[in-house]
């Protein structure tokens, strides 16, 4: 993203655009050169959520259901608004059931109800995302090795894609932090009770408090203890939550106005804000609390 945002002579949604559909591309060249050796590599995706920050904007783009959530003041500067700043690609939602469907007239059963979800040819819940590069290329879906040991469902034409919606908002003076987490955050919070936790603690760790409020909730719905879930397996982990991956920036250097200069290449790259990440990733987690590259705050499920 730097390479192209440099191209430019400053940030945009071009270079953003840019930056996905390389990354896009590498996999895709990955993919079709030990696809035949590794058939199932052409079914490895990954949502992707991206923050950047330069010129007092804040950049966010995405792909899938990971989300990212700014925490802003509330009038007369009490409590704390929730606003989100991206798209959920979930064909769990309505609107984006009716845009894949629109976008496939000619498919009645593009987007099937089965076992109460709703998914993509019975297959995928979201509708945008890097890799699952046989969703997207049918001569993948339609080769006969592939339907013997992947996946027997052949497609006349990609059915998601790799498109990502982006958002561009001016940081203003009330905003005080953006939370960015894959979906299994989401899950289990809203928005507000996700903003509401970071506002009324302390900033050391809180990517892991969220987590911890995350699976809390998860553990709740199952008549658990907090306790009792972190007992459980992580392989049988996954069917009581999804995985959690948390990125906290807070806003404080950019409000007034002391964020880097793209003619700075050097303090383009890296940023002051204070950053905090935790991943619950279903394996064993790793807590880190540094900064970050502004182009790269994100969290992948």
């Amino acid at each position: 993203m730097t390479e192209f945002s440099s191209e430019q002579g400053c940030m945009s949604t071009e270079a953003i655009k840019k930056a996905f559909r390389a990354t896009e591309e590498e996999f895709v060249q990955l993919v079709k050169g030990s696809w035949l050796k590794r058939p199932k590599i052409a079914t490895v995706g990954s949502c992707c959520l991206v923050g950047v920050i330069a010129d007092n904007a804040l950049y966010v783009a995405n792909l899938g259901d990971s989300r990212a959530v700014l925490g802003h003041r509330g009038p007369n500067g009490r409590g704390v608004v929730a606003e989100r700043l991206s798209n959920d690609h979930n064909v769990a939602d309505e609107e984006v059931r009716k845009e894949v469907s629109e976008q496939h007239r000619d498919d009645p059963r593009i987007v099937v109800l089965a076992k109460g979800v709703w998914r993509i040819k019975g297959i995928i819940q979201v509708s945008r995302s890097i890799g699952d590069v046989y969703l997207k290329k049918p001569e993948f879906s339609r080769d006969p090795i592939f339907q013997q040991h992947v996946c027997p469902v052949s497609l006349k034409r990609a059915v998601i894609t790799a498109e990502p919606s982006i958002k561009v908002r001016q940081i203003q003076q009330q905003d005080l932090f953006v939370i960015f987490a894959s979906d299994g955050l989401w899950e289990q919070l809203t928005d507000k009770a996700a903003v509401d936790i970071v506002l009324k603690n302390p900033r050391a760790g809180i990517a892991k408090r969220l987590v911890r409020a995350a699976i809390s909730e998860a553990a709740r719905k199952r008549e658990m203890r907090y306790a009792d879930m972190q007992r459980v397996e992580r392989g049988i982990r996954r069917h009581f939550h999804d995985d959690i991956t948390v990125v906290v920036v807070y806003l404080d250097k950019h409000r007034h106005g002391t964020q880097p200069k793209m003619s700075n290449l050097n303090s383009f790259r890296f940023t002051n804000a204070p950053v905090d990440i935790f991943s619950d990733g279903l394996d064993e987690p790793q807590h880190h609390s540094q900064r970050l590259n502004p182009a790269t705050n994100g969290a992948v499920s």
